[in-house]
């Protein structure tokens, strides 16, 4: 498996990256990856199928002037900001393999992450002792009761996409100020607020990106990424309102 630090200046691009990628290997022209991207600015992304309205408090974003996008995979509505971490997976669904369906993919994948989180537990446990990582609901990985990372998944018939955001040191108060509570929860949730549920996971980012390159075995970097097709999606998808507000 091949991987890279994506890191293009706008989130148009960024999301646009991993449909590109997914794209060009159900097409025969890509192979297994796993890509990054940090935000460097504050934006809300929307599920695929989330309605604007119901899940963003539109007008606090209008006030701050913070921009809503869609990703192309399902999902609940997620803050970016400065110090989070957004990875990708593009995989191989394989017919008798562990990528054959949703689920199984979902318990794979999963996994595999919270596995590669918890080999940083020497240093994790210094501030978090008492807080165990597992994954709760189907696609969340938690401390505790605690979510700091939310995850999803897209299939094609050869390929899927399956991404996630990871909070390290984020200001989460953005998260209440900015969501409205998600019209789908997961019975851990509890019907808890933002503030009561969402953590920072408090580690660098390069060190989780190589606990996560290290358990994918991704042993490559990718030279030469598609870089002129993702600008031309962004441009004619995720920087239009026609696809960001394809449900409001």
């Amino acid at each position: 498996m091949k991987w890279f630090n994506l890191n293009l200046p706008s989130p148009s691009e960024n999301l646009a990256g991993d449909e590109v990628l997914l794209d060009n290997c159900e097409a025969g022209h890509g192979e297994e990856t796993l890509l990054f991207w940090e935000p460097r600015e504050t934006f809300v992304v929307v599920g695929y199928a989330n309605k604007v309205s119901t899940e963003v408090n539109v007008a606090a974003c209008e006030a701050k002037r913070i921009p809503i996008f869609r990703r192309c995979s399902g999902g609940g509505t997620v803050v970016q900001m400065t110090d989070g971490l957004n990875y990708a997976l593009i995989l191989r669904i394989t017919k008798d393999g562990p990528t054959r369906n949703i689920t199984s993919a979902n318990q794979f994948i999963m996994e595999k992450n919270r596995a590669a989180i918890e080999s940083l537990a020497d240093e994790f446990k210094i501030q978090n002792s008492k807080f165990k990582i597992s994954v709760r609901g189907h696609t969340d990985l938690c401390l505790g009761d605690l979510k700091f990372a939310g995850n999803s998944q897209r299939r094609r018939k050869n390929f899927l996409l399956f991404h996630g955001t990871l909070l390290l040191d984020c200001d989460l108060s953005l998260v209440s100020e900015l969501l409205q509570i998600p019209s789908l929860q997961p019975d851990y949730r509890a019907s808890r607020s933002h503030a009561e549920f969402v953590t920072n996971l408090n580690l660098p980012a390069e060190k989780v990106k190589a606990a996560l390159v290290a358990a994918w075995n991704a042993d490559e970097e990718l030279k030469n990424p598609p870089l002129e097709e993702i600008s031309k999606l962004a441009r004619e998808k995720y920087s239009t309102r026609e696809w960001n507000f394809k449900f409001p």
